[in-house]
């Protein structure tokens, strides 16, 4: 059995000494929508959130995963942003919105990327779907892979574009792990969710999002709307280093979701705050290695660490290192040798391995025997029990 000694080791937080008062949080707002929720983008932690795991139609909230898939598609080089793609005649009498291309003529795919995000353009992304993966079926199918590897649970689709299908449908939080995905992983492309106007064929059309111009935190995401699935409104604001995702799904009005939205993003931004802790593979602490080729050993964490706390809550917010009494080699790159456990006054609100930073072999036969003999003194010196293995 292996045993431990608790080794803990107080990282600070804050400056301040004093005991702070908790923060008072009012209720969250109560939105006249069919559901919603509001999430931190680099914590993941949700902050609001009312029928999130509701089945709802999308609409054309659809084309934040038809531009994903584009975008993975440009920054894997299987498509270039200068590539002509021809419209064929099922893109060109698809119905809804539109970014009026013609039928039988050949569009950059980069044209037909501003269509679909800024004008919201049905027949552009029946286009790219056909270009990318020979029909719209094809397509969908690769959305609905891309969104398993999401972890988007409760959602599937059967076309590009979010027109109406009983078997079409996604949740608020499914949009809201898809929404951070295109943000953290195609930062290039999720500039263009930003764009306020986009003018092809001489037909200029402006971004639906009223929030663009009415908040200058606000740069994007996405509006939708059919008659089945109301107004909604993905948006994604940044305040003070810190990122949220509201999702408004099955509103009344173009200006009910924009209001809507608004509420939950003030609220966010006004009660909460997101600290950034730790990055990835960043050393906490540096510990003994007995046995090995080097005598000690870098320890940190896989994932960086950002959490989502109460404002005013920062000074009461500790960590503590708990670290295996004895590392012996060899240790892999990777190994778990303790957790790191972060409180806020008694509460755990996040626990992360800690793992070896390099890799360390065994050392040769005689500073292995030295090493045992050393280590066995120490512990009996100190009245340690611990049997070596």
């Amino acid at each position: 059995m292996v045993q431990k000694l608790i080794m803990i080791v107080v990282l600070s937080l804050t400056s301040s000494l004093s005991v702070a008062a908790p923060p008072i949080i009012p209720a969250p707002p109560q939105l006249s929508a069919s559901g919603y929720l509001l999430m931190d983008a680099d914590s993941g932690e949700i902050l609001v959130e009312f029928n999130s795991r509701q089945r709802l139609p999308p609409a054309s909230l659809t084309k934040i995963m038809t531009s994903y898939i584009v975008a993975e598609e440009l920054d894997q080089g299987t498509l270039a942003e200068d590539e002509e793609v021809e419209v064929s005649v099922k893109a060109w009498r698809t119905e809804g919105s539109r970014m009026f291309v013609r039928e039988g003529t050949k569009v950059k795919a980069s044209d037909l990327m501003s269509g679909v995000i800024i004008q919201s353009g049905n027949d552009a992304s029946v286009a790219l779907a056909e270009h990318i993966a020979g029909s719209e079926g094809a397509f969908a199918d690769v959305m609905n892979q891309q969104a398993a590897r999401l972890g988007m649970v409760d959602t599937h689709f059967v076309n590009a574009t979010g027109l109406p299908d009983e078997d079409h449908y996604t949740t608020a939080f499914d949009l809201a792990l898809l929404t951070v995905a295109l943000i953290n992983d195609h930062p290039s492309h999720y500039g263009l969710y930003s764009e306020k106007y986009f003018t092809y064929n001489d037909i200029r059309q402006p971004n639906r999002n009223t929030l663009l111009w009415r908040d200058k935190t606000v740069d994007g995401v996405k509006t939708g709307h059919t008659e089945a699935a109301g107004y909604c409104l993905v948006a994604s604001a940044v305040r003070d280093n810190m990122r949220l995702v509201s999702v408004v799904m099955g509103t009344q009005s173009e200006e009910a979701r924009a209001t809507e939205s608004q509420k939950l993003l003030t609220y966010g931004f006004r009660y909460y705050e997101t600290l950034h802790l730790y990055e990835a593979q960043q050393s906490l602490n540096e510990v003994r290695v007995w046995g090995g080729d080097s005598s000690s050993i870098k320890m940190g964490l896989t994932n960086k660490v950002a959490l989502t706390i109460p404002r005013g809550a920062k000074e009461s917010l500790a960590a503590t290192l708990d670290i295996d009494r004895v590392i012996k080699a060899p240790i892999q790159q990777g190994q778990s040798l303790g957790v790191l456990t972060i409180r806020l006054d008694e509460a755990v609100i996040h626990e992360e391995p800690l793992v070896a930073l390099a890799q360390i072999d065994e050392a040769g036969f005689l500073s292995r025997l030295w090493d045992t003999l050393v280590l066995f003194i120490l512990q009996l010196l100190s009245g340690d029990p611990l049997k070596l293995k």
